[in-house]
């Protein structure tokens, strides 16, 4: 097929090869549907399946000019997570939700960092930017379960504070880690090359919020629901290129254009309306992510990817018991809190893509690899991690834990993660 393709013009094969990915990634969800895993999971293995390494369906020429799918899906993540940055979330919890969430998500990301650079002996860039995506958590499979069993109570309102201010934690620490590489990586190192990419990110902050504000204004009570679409969409994608130009990541823009959109307007409608136009963008970006897993460094990789998925479940759980210590929560917080928050798949894959532009080609392959595997392996444990959490800390009683048994798996579809 992909011999076959190579024959005709070039958009002939960019609009074929955009069908193919589509479809195995709708074809592959079907079957992972059937056995209760996530759509990410299904794209992929999608993605590996139609990739070099197994049919070879898509020109390698084809795959290397599609990196903007990359940029515009982490545009649309980001600008998502931004909805979770709301006043009242802060205004309830105070600090104990964000103490937590700092301790769960730093240790992790701190045991990875260290693990992999004295035990595996990868430099600090390498390190660093492995332990900067450890921090983040999936919270779609979570809030999966917490709804399938309706769970209740203030287990569960923990939780969903800490997985909603997870991402955020991961996004800023990932700009800054990424920061400070770009600078150390630049020949003849001064002070500038430091405060440069701070200004700029600084930069792209300010412009974030503008946009947020811009929007709120344009967005007016009698605009159609095809215009608001369009120019959320076509704000997202300038903020995007913009930081593009002075090369840092467009992540924590977005999340800021997100979030003060939402705190201007409380307008959750929007976000809604652009997670019904995502799915095909989210469904290229991980089958793309799939096609680019080199499968042959499973093998040399083995061991790190082992440790990598062992080290960061032992950090989260760690800096959960200690987040909860610090802030005087129940027990029942305390023991079980860090068996919810393992599942990792959209945000960490997004940013393993970043990085992979940041180091040499070689090693961002690495760590793609590494992190693509590892998903797919949290995305099936972390269900029955949470499930297990919430049954013993007491949010799932016992006649809701009867009643689901005996729901079939169609009324509990694997929703996407983020």
């Amino acid at each position: 097929m992909n011999v076959f393709l190579e024959q005709f013009n070039d958009v002939t094969i960019s609009l074929t090869s955009i069908s193919i990915i589509l479809l195995a990634g709708f074809l592959v969800t079907r079957i992972t549907k059937i056995l209760k895993l996530p759509n990410v999971s299904g794209y992929i293995i999608a993605g590996i399946l139609i990739g070099p390494y197994a049919l070879n369906l898509i020109p390698k020429s084809t795959i290397e000019n599609m990196g903007f799918v990359g940029d515009i899906a982490l545009a649309f993540i980001a600008f998502d997570v931004g909805k979770f940055l709301r006043k009242e979330i802060f205004r309830v919890s105070g600090l104990k939700a964000i103490v937590i969430t700092l301790f769960e998500s730093l240790m992790a990301g701190i045991l990875i960092t260290l693990s992999v650079h004295y035990i595996f002996n990868f430099d600090w860039s390498f390190s660093l930017l492995l332990g900067a995506i450890a921090t983040a958590t999936a919270p779609a499979s979570t809030i999966m379960t917490i709804n399938q069993y309706k769970a209740r109570g203030e287990f569960v309102y923990t939780l969903l504070q800490v997985i909603a201010l997870d991402d955020v934690v991961c996004l800023v620490v990932f700009s800054i880690v990424s920061a400070f590489i770009n600078a150390n990586g630049v020949g003849n190192f001064t002070s500038m090359h430091v405060l440069l990419p701070v200004l700029y990110n600084i930069g792209a902050l300010i412009i974030g919020f503008l946009c947020g504000i811009i929007l709120s204004k344009l967005l007016t009570p009698s605009r159609s629901n095809d215009n608001r679409l369009i120019l959320v969409i076509a704000l997202l994608l300038a903020l995007s290129g913009l930081c593009s130009i002075f090369d840092i990541s467009p992540l924590l823009a977005c999340m800021v254009f997100g979030a003060t959109y939402i705190n201007t307007t409380q307008d959750k409608g929007l976000y809604a309306q652009i997670n019904n136009f995502t799915p095909p963008i989210l469904s290229m970006f991980f089958v793309l992510s799939g096609i680019k897993l080199d499968i042959s460094a499973l093998f040399t990789l083995g061991t790190v990817g082992v440790a990598y998925f062992l080290i960061r479940i032992i950090g989260k759980y760690i800096g959960a018991y200690l987040g909860c210590l610090v802030t005087d929560m129940d027990d029942s917080i305390k023991n079980y809190l860090g068996f919810a928050l393992i599942p990792q798949a959209g945000v960490a894959i997004g940013l393993a893509f970043l990085g992979q532009r940041i180091l040499p080609a070689d090693v961002g392959n690495r760590m793609m690899t590494i992190i693509l595997a590892s998903s797919v392996l949290y995305e099936l444990v972390g269900p029955v991690s949470a499930k297990f959490a919430l049954f013993r800390s007491g949010a799932i009683k016992k006649e809701n834990k009867d009643k689901s048994n005996h729901i079939t798996g169609n009324s509990t579809p694997c929703s996407k993660s983020s």
